[in-house]
């Protein structure tokens, strides 16, 4: 599958690493190609980017996102999955700047042609391509609107190393907010742990 990561950042670097290894074709998007040549990795401008691909993810900042995909146009979005993992925080990490929404809300709102989903943006980077590293199964969410971009970024995400039975699909894309929301809490147990590299597990009751 042709995966266009738009960033450059340590989430799109991984996750394009990960799909890699998976044998897939990715490719890096920036508003400056020419500037990152040094990443090791495939690297265009965002336009050839969206233009290669068959996926697209959003790795961008949260604050500029939108901006960013106004910016390739709906044209060329339209018809294709967007995952979204960005998070709109403040400079200072300590408030969401779409406390009432979600950016995956926004895009998809902006961009009713593109079906979003929102993923892996309840862990850190190195956790999202290799959730084997962990002490014992965690739990991935996904939200939005489209059944068959779910079962896209399911399989995406089962080549990253994410069994179905960690997949917890949890509705339609106003879900988002509440992964987008975790972010402040996941700051206060990366602070209280000393170590970003965690991730949480739903657990059931055990049947009576």
């Amino acid at each position: 599958m042709r995966i266009g990561l738009l960033g450059t950042g340590n989430v799109a670097r991984a996750l394009a690493q990960g799909w890699r290894a998976a044998g897939h074709d990715v490719l890096l998007g920036s508003r400056k190609p020419e500037e990152r040549t040094e990443l090791g990795l495939p690297v265009a401008d965002l336009s050839a980017t969206a233009a290669h691909a068959d996926v697209l993810v959003n790795a961008t900042p949260g604050t500029v996102s939108v901006e960013l995909l106004h910016s390739i146009g709906a044209s060329a979005l339209a018809g294709k999955p967007l995952i979204d993992i960005g998070v709109g925080l403040t400079d200072d990490y300590t408030e969401l700047i779409h406390p009432d929404s979600s950016l995956a809300e926004l895009i998809q709102e902006a961009f009713p042609r593109t079906p979003v989903v929102k993923t892996l943006c309840t862990m850190d980077s190195t956790v999202m391509i290799a959730p084997d590293s962990l002490d014992g199964p965690s739990t991935v969410f996904l939200s939005g609107d489209d059944t068959e971009a779910k079962r896209t970024a399911g399989r995406l995400l089962t080549d990253l190393g994410w069994p179905e039975s960690s997949q917890l699909d949890i509705g339609g894309i106003t879900t988002a907010r509440g992964q987008e929301h975790f972010a402040l809490l996941f700051m206060g147990i990366a602070n209280g742990l000393g170590a970003h590299a965690f991730n949480i597990k739903v657990v059931t009751r055990t049947a009576d």
